[in-house]
């Protein structure tokens, strides 16, 4: 089974409706993870372009794998036009398995996507595993001894990479491996590289300055193609493992902001993803392009979720 999803900080002067108001970028991870990389790219370049005034205010709000922010804009803040927060492959995951306390998709509005993240398998650098077979043989050999650490709650997307590899090398009972969600890409890294799991899962950007300081290697990225700027390591596919994930980088804002308010932060967007320093921020960080916005990502994000949702029935992660 292929798990494929393809195609698929201080105040800020921001004029919407005439009225200069300062805006924030929510970060659902502690600094260092793939949503902080959002939100802090995403926000720096809108005001390096010059379709904001200023920098953009980013909070980290760690909790329930992404689950606190999205209650808190869901509940507390569902008319802050001044709002945008990060999202990605994981949000609609755990929406889809309704792993945030009943929230559902409607209670906020998806902006857009302007950026694919490769998923990784990552060991230590001292790891005895040197392939991605190598890693797999000893899963089916005993699927209870190697634990990966990754940065979605248990049953999340990072989670299912591990279960979608296992499966498509053969092994019967996925739920054995073990796994440890923590708060975000940083953290994952951490409990591998101190010993305490042997694997990490996670996105291409959480482990790129991990990959330079040398402190761990990529078994395998999860994408078609090897990724640019990153040609020697190679795909789990061309491994003999026939599995693509990757994690879209994009936006939510709260559900009661105007159409007004949502169409000027899908043209913010838009301009990010058409920009010179995005293109660079991408390359930099192994991000592939994925450009969609406004109503047709609302659009996609609905069919993702049932996409995950029938997923997650078949590998046993939900009911």
């Amino acid at each position: 089974m292929t798990y494929t999803f393809r195609a698929a900080l201080t105040g800020i002067a921001l004029v919407i409706g005439g009225a200069a108001t300062a805006a924030e970028c929510i970060a659902p991870a502690n600094p260092g993870g793939g949503w902080d990389f959002t939100c802090r790219q995403i926000g720096k370049i809108m005001t390096d372009i010059g379709v904001v005034d200023g920098p953009v205010q980013v909070t980290n709000m760690a909790g329930g794998g992404g689950g606190l922010a999205y209650q808190t804009v869901a509940n507390e803040r569902t008319d802050d036009a001044e709002l945008i927060v990060a999202a990605s492959q994981a949000t609609a995951t755990r929406l889809a398995q309704d792993a945030y306390g009943g929230a559902t998709a409607d209670q906020v509005r998806f902006l857009g996507a302007i950026g694919a993240d490769p998923g990784v398998i990552v060991v230590a650098a001292d790891s005895p595993f040197q392939t991605l077979g190598d890693m797999l043989d000893a899963i089916a050999a005993d699927p209870g001894s190697v634990a990966f650490a990754g940065g979605s709650a248990a049953g999340g997307f990072d989670h299912l990479k591990v279960l979608q590899l296992a499966k498509a090398h053969g092994v019967e009972d996925v739920r054995q491996i073990k796994y440890i969600g923590v708060d975000g890409g940083a953290d994952a890294i951490t409990q591998t590289v101190g010993g305490f799991t042997q694997g990490m899962t996670g996105d291409m950007s959480e482990v790129v300055g991990f990959i330079e300081s040398g402190d761990v290697r990529v078994l395998a990225v999860l994408s078609d193609e090897r990724v640019p700027g990153f040609d020697d390591i190679p795909t789990a596919v061309e491994q003999g493992v026939d599995v693509v994930a990757v994690n879209w980088r994009g936006l939510y804002v709260p559900k009661d902001i105007s159409d007004e308010a949502f169409n000027d932060w899908v043209a913010k967007l838009q301009a990010v993803g058409e920009s010179e320093e995005w293109a660079e921020a991408m390359a930099a960080n192994g991000l592939a392009p994925f450009n969609v916005t406004g109503s047709d990502f609302e659009a996609f994000i609905a069919q993702n979720i049932e996409d995950v949702r029938t997923l997650s029935q078949e590998i046993g992660v939900i009911q």
